[in-house]
């Protein structure tokens, strides 16, 4: 899985699994089936797509350099062997190591629990690959989102479905309480 440090600054696969993850709403497998043609570094961004949804509705989501998150990928995809075969985006990687393997739907989606334990979280096996998209609705309705653009965003045609998504967060629950005083 890689040391906790590496996880959490994207040396590995998991770190770049968590933005990708969070930044744009995807499922387990959505991630998975990522190449790196999906990926395009556009210099102050990445704009990345995912053709192959759930919904049959690609999504395309961008992830800006807020945390050198950039850098990050960058390093990532220069740790790719030059004989890899295969273009999907994430390949195993162990001490200090990149792989021709791609990382399968499993190892994706322990990354919110490795994440979890990594924070000292309670009930780590909670953390699902399911969290990533949790997550990304959770952030954007607490920064005020309305549910049109998270439906959109995460690719959701009913509002019903988007707003279960959408934990009831202790930061949300102290805006309203700020609101109601």
């Amino acid at each position: 899985m890689g040391s906790p440090s590496e996880i959490l600054l994207g040396t590995t696969d998991h770190g770049l699994g968590l933005i990708l993850g969070i930044a744009g709403a995807c499922r387990t497998d959505e991630l998975v089936n990522l190449t790196v043609d999906d990926i395009e570094d556009v210099g102050s961004s990445l704009i990345a797509k995912i053709p192959n949804t759930k919904t049959k509705i690609p999504r395309i989501f961008v992830v800006t350099d807020v945390g050198n998150m950039l850098e990050l990928f960058r390093k990532y995809l220069s740790l790719r062997p030059p004989h890899v075969k295969h273009k999907r985006l994430f390949l195993y990687y162990k001490a200090g190591k990149c792989s021709s393997h791609p990382v399968g739907k499993n190892t994706m989606g322990k990354i919110p629990s490795v994440v979890a334990s990594y924070l000292k979280l309670p009930d780590v096996a909670c953390y699902t690959g399911h969290c990533l998209r949790r997550s990304s609705a959770t952030l954007l309705a607490d920064a005020g989102v309305d549910i049109t653009t998270i439906k959109r965003h995460a690719g959701w045609k009913s509002t019903t479905v988007a707003e279960g998504y959408v934990e009831n967060s202790i930061e949300n629950k102290t805006k309203i309480a700020n609101q109601v005083f």
